[in-house]
C-alpha cells in the first residue's frame, strides 16, 4: 500500500464513499476522511480490497496523507456544511492545492468560494456530479469548474473515473470557471424534472385516454427504448410499470406514494431562469408539478370535481393514440432541452463563461440521469448551428438547432 495518496475524499455518505472506492477501483490510493472516524474505518474494512485506501482519523491527518498538489473532494451536504469543511481544511492547505466540491451546491455560492480560495492560492473546484450512487461508483458524468490549470492534473483523474459514452469519450470536460460546472450541473437536474414530469404526462394519457395497464405501457416503453427515445429515463420507467407489488399483487405504480421531493437545483433552475430573463416553461412546470403533488389535501378535494370523462378507445384507436403521445412527447423533449441550452448560453454570456455547449451535450451522454440518444443529435445539431464558445445563441440559432434535433 502506498504511503501517500493520489486523491482525497471527506465526507463518506453513500455518494462520497462510492466516489472514493471508484478512484481507487481505477488504481489510485484514495485519502479517506469522515467527521465520524468510525465511518472511515468501516469503510475501508468493508471495501479495502477494491484497491489502496488511508483511513485519516483527523483533518490534519488527512491533509498529510495527500501527496502534492493536493486534490481534497468535499462530498458533504451544501451550503453551510460545505462552508465548514472548507474553513476546516484551507489554514491546512498551501498555494496549488486543491478542494473539489463534488455537491450540489449553488453556483453563487461556487462563485464565492472560489474567488475567496483564490486570494489564498488554493484552487476551486466546483464540480457537478449526475448519476446517483451507481454512477458515482461505477461511472458518472462530471461537470468540473473552476480554474483552467486545476483541469491539468485533476481532469485525467476525473476523466477516468467517469462514465464513458458509445464512441468511448469520457462524460467529462473542463466548463468553464468560477461556478460554471455547478450551473450547468444546476439546468441538468431542471432538464431532468420536465424529462420525468413528460414521461409521467405521456404514462397518464396511455392509461386513463388509451385504457392501457401499467403491465402493456411498460411494453410500450420498451418499444419506444429502442428508437429515438432511447434513454435510461423511459427504460427504468419500464421497468417500474413492470414491477408487481408483492404484498398487494397490485401494479407497483398503483401503491407508492404519489408525491415528488425536490433537492432544490430544480427549484434554482427556474428562479436563475427568471433573473436571466430565459423562457422555461416546461422546466417550471415540472417544477411546480412537484409542488403539487405535495398537497395531498388539495389534489384530494379536486378529485370529485366535475370534468370531462374520456371515452374508451378501440385498439386500433388506442395504437393511434400511443404513437401520437410518442411523438408529443419527443417534441416536448426537445423543448425542454432546448430550454435548459438557452439558459446555459444566457449564463455564458451573463458571467462571461467559455461554455463550450457542444462539450455540455457530449459529457450529458452517458452516467448521468438525462443520458439519451438524441444527445447526439443535440450536439450534431449545435456543431451545425456554428454555436462555439465565442458566439451566442441567439433566437436564429436556437431555432436552427431545434430544427436539426427534429429532422
Amino acid at each position: 500500500m502506498s504511503t501517500s495518496a493520489q486523491i482525497g475524499v471527506t465526507g463518506l455518505a453513500v455518494m462520497g464513499s462510492n466516489l472514493a472506492r471508484n478512484f481507487a477501483r481505477n488504481g489510485y490510493t484514495v485519502a479517506v476522511h469522515n467527521r465520524s472516524a468510525a465511518k472511515t474505518h468501516a469503510l475501508v474494512e468493508e471495501h479495502g480490497h477494491e484497491g489502496d485506501f488511508i483511513a485519516a482519523e483527523t483533518a490534519k491527518d488527512f491533509v498529510q496523507a495527500l501527496e502534492r498538489p493536493r486534490r481534497l473532494v468535499v462530498m458533504v451536504k451544501a451550503g453551510g456544511p460545505t462552508d465548514a469543511v472548507i474553513e476546516e481544511f484551507a489554514p491546512l492547505l498551501e498555494p496549488g492545492d486543491m478542494i473539489i466540491d463534488g455537491g450540489n451546491a449553488h453556483f453563487a455560492d461556487t462563485r464565492r468560494r472560489e474567488a475567496a480560495l483564490r486570494e489564498q492560492g488554493i484552487l476551486f473546484v466546483g464540480a457537478g456530479i449526475s448519476g446517483g450512487e451507481e454512477g458515482a461508483l461505477n461511472g458518472p458524468s462530471i461537470m468540473p469548474g473552476g480554474p483552467a490549470e486545476s483541469y491539468d492534473s485533476l481532469g485525467p483523474m476525473l476523466e477516468k473515473i467517469s462514465a464513458k459514452a458509445a464512441d468511448g469519450a469520457p462524460c467529462v470536460t473542463h466548463v468553464g470557471p468560477d461556478g460554471a460546472g455547478h450551473f450547468v450541473k444546476m439546468v441538468h437536474n431542471g432538464i431532468e424534472y420536465a424529462d420525468m414530469q413528460l414521461i409521467g404526462e405521456a404514462y397518464q394519457l396511455l392509461r386513463d385516454v388509451a385504457g392501457y395497464s401499467p403491465a402493456q405501457i411498460a411494453e410500450i416503453f420498451r418499444t419506444w427504448n429502442t428508437g429515438r427515445l432511447d434513454s435510461y429515463l423511459i427504460e427504468i420507467t419500464a421497468e417500474v410499470l413492470a414491477h408487481v407489488d408483492a404484498a398487494t399483487g397490485k401494479p407497483f405504480v398503483d401503491v407508492v406514494v404519489d408525491q415528488a421531493e425536490q433537492k432544490g437545483t430544480g427549484r434554482w433552475t427556474v428562479q436563475i431562469a427568471l433573473d436571466l430573463g430565459v423562457p422555461v416553461s416546461g422546466i417550471a412546470e415540472a417544477v411546480f408539478a412537484r409542488s403539487l403533488s405535495g398537497h395531498a389535501a388539495l389534489r384530494d378535494a379536486s378529485r370529485s370535481l366535475a370534468g370531462p370523462k374520456a371515452a374508451p378507445l378501440s385498439a386500433a384507436e388506442a395504437g393511434a393514440f400511443a404513437d401520437r403521445v410518442e411523438q408529443a412527447l419527443y417534441a416536448s423533449k426537445i423543448v425542454s432541452y432546448t430550454q435548459g441550452f438557452h439558459e446555459i448560453d444566457a449564463a455564458r454570456a451573463e458571467y462571461d463563461w467559455d461554455i463550450d455547449l457542444g462539450k455540455v451535450a457530449s459529457i450529458w451522454r452517458g452516467g448521468c440521469i438525462i443520458r439519451a440518444a438524441f444527445l447526439d443529435r443535440i450536439r450534431a445539431a449545435i456543431s451545425c448551428a456554428n454555436v462555439s464558445s465565442d458566439s451566442r445563441l441567439g433566437r436564429s440559432g436556437r431555432a436552427s438547432y431545434a430544427a436539426r434535433i427534429r429532422s
